[in-house]
């Protein structure tokens, strides 16, 4: 049975979600990157979408303008971009904004699990590679803030339904799959190198 998490999210929503459950999103998401995390954190700019209990993408998506219409734009691609750029501010950032859900590609880290641990929010992982497939899930783009910033660093609303599969990396708990993973693949790596230097040793 999928797990589905609705926007506005609360924390009683992700008490029960854990690193590694695959999830998905219905309700509202807004693309939100580099310069919009360094407007409100560096410069103290008021971001001008509302994302207490939301959940915002880091990633710069591909859209165009749905002809014959004043201001609407349809979704063609939205893959995730790299979250670790955006660690030095996602702390303040959720303390800030009241987010719940940040989605991005790859890990994050002591200052996001911190954030989550605080704040009761949680980071996922999109899969990479599958940027058409996340767009299929857009089913409008209902606003565009700070189109001035270029079309990947717009604040694109965007309404999803069943937006995934997202892996939870950082759990509410402030529990990092990317640094437990570390922790197990060493050991496994130190076990591998141990079998192969026997095998090996004539080398030297």
């Amino acid at each position: 049975m999928k797990k589905i998490l609705n926007t506005p999210v609360s924390s009683e929503d992700l008490k029960d979600i854990k690193v590694g459950d695959v999830i998905y999103l219905n309700g509202y998401i807004v693309t939100c990157r580099d310069v919009a995390h360094r407007r409100l954190i560096e410069y103290g700019r008021e971001l001008p979408v509302d994302l207490k209990g939301g959940a915002i993408f880091h990633a710069g998506p591909i859209v165009k303008k749905v002809e014959g219409e004043e201001d609407k734009f349809e979704m063609i691609s939205v893959g995730p971009t790299t979250s670790m750029r955006m660690e030095k501010f996602e702390k303040e950032f959720i303390e800030q904004t009241g987010v719940k859900v940040i989605v991005g590609k790859g890990g994050m880290g002591p200052n996001t699990e911190a954030g989550c641990r605080e704040n009761k929010a949680i980071h996922c992982v999109f899969p990479a590679g599958c940027a058409v497939i996340a767009a299929t899930t857009v089913e409008e783009i209902e606003a565009a803030h700070w189109k001035d910033l270029g079309m990947p660093e717009t604040l694109w609303v965007c309404r999803v339904k069943e937006f995934g599969p997202l892996i939870v990396s950082i759990d509410a708990e402030g529990n990092n799959l990317f640094e437990q993973n570390k922790v197990v693949f060493n050991e496994r790596k130190n076990k591998a190198l141990e079998d192969l230097y026997t095998k090996v040793k004539f080398i030297k």
